[in-house]
Parts: C-alpha cells; sequence; structure tokens
C-alpha cells in the first residue's frame, strides 16, 4: 500500500483497549502507535497484545499534544461523532495520516480537534468502543486506498462486478 498511517488516542485510561488498539494496528500495518496525555497500566496492555506488537510497531507515549511530534506531512485526523465530522464511506484517506481517537468516556479535546486537519466519524447511531473505532476506521483505510476487487457471492461463483468498486484516485 503507498503511503503510512498511525493510530492513537488522546487521553486513553484503558490497558486494554491500548493493546487492541496496538494488536490490530499491527495487523492492518500501522507505521505507529501513539497516546497523548494516557493514564493507563502498561503492565496490563500485553494482557490483550497477545502479537507484542510493540516488538514490531513503534508506540510513542507523549504527554501533551504539545510534544506531540508527526513526520512531516504526516495529516491529524481526529475521528469523532460530531455532526461536523464528515462520515467515514464518503472520507478520502490521506496517504500520510495520523488517526486520533478520544477517550474511552469522553470526545477529544478541542486543542486536538483544533490540531486535525480533518474530523471524521463512523456513522453509528451511538460511540463504539476506542478499539473497535479504531479497527473500523484501519479497516476503511484499507478498502479504499487498495481495492480489493469485485465481491465474491459465495465460493467458486464469479465475482459480482456490479458491486465492485475502483479504488478512490489519489491526485
Amino acid at each position: 500500500m503507498r503511503g503510512y498511517f498511525g493510530i492513537g488516542a488522546e487521553r486513553i485510561s484503558k490497558a486494554m483497549n491500548l493493546g487492541a488498539v496496538l494488536r490490530t494496528g499491527h495487523a492492518f500495518g500501522a507505521s505507529f502507535v501513539f497516546t497523548v496525555a494516557a493514564h493507563h497500566r502498561t503492565r496490563e496492555v500485553a494482557l490483550s497484545d497477545t502479537a507484542r506488537s510493540d516488538a514490531h510497531v513503534p508506540l510513542y507515549e507523549w504527554a501533551s499534544l504539545a510534544e506531540m511530534r508527526l513526520p512531516k506531512g504526516c495529516a491529524l485526523v481526529g475521528v469523532e461523532l460530531d455532526a461536523r465530522a464528515v462520515e467515514l464511506p464518503r472520507f478520502r484517506h490521506p496517504l500520510q495520516a495520523a488517526y486520533i481517537l478520544g477517550p474511552e468516556k469522553g470526545e477529544l479535546s478541542g486543542d486536538a480537534k483544533a490540531l486535525c486537519t480533518q474530523i471524521v466519524k463512523i456513522p453509528t447511531r451511538f460511540c463504539v468502543n476506542l478499539s473497535v473505532a479504531a479497527a473500523i476506521v484501519m479497516y476503511d483505510r484499507l478498502l479504499s486506498l487498495e481495492g480489493k476487487g469485485p465481491r465474491i457471492a459465495r465460493p467458486g461463483a464469479p465475482p459480482d462486478a456490479a458491486s465492485w468498486t475502483a479504488p478512490r484516485r489519489r491526485d
């Protein structure tokens, strides 16, 4: 896949969620995972990250937004249920992106939203678990940037060409 991405959260407090984000990020090919102002028990992260992803994907832990350092040209994209946000299925993912999610019991801070080039939302009726939201965003990125081709109706059947859409063109 062209480009790169990172995935992270502001003020994450549950070690199991961070472990799941690490593991899922590793599975989807994240270049890095990060936290900002996190307050979790580091020892417990390994309980949900059985792949030991921190040995394969860098984990950056910044104490504040002011300390956060993203690669040059990397767009910070907020993931938040916000009336002004673009719905994820209509969102064009930047080639170089870092996706930041809010805490488990709250939302992205105003300062974090101000740093984001865009805010996207998953079109659900209410918030889903932080690690689930991270997985959905990464899966959508994979589908939109790689274009996996037509869907197969059943094993051995020809692909349904009508259901396939070409990957979005990057200008």
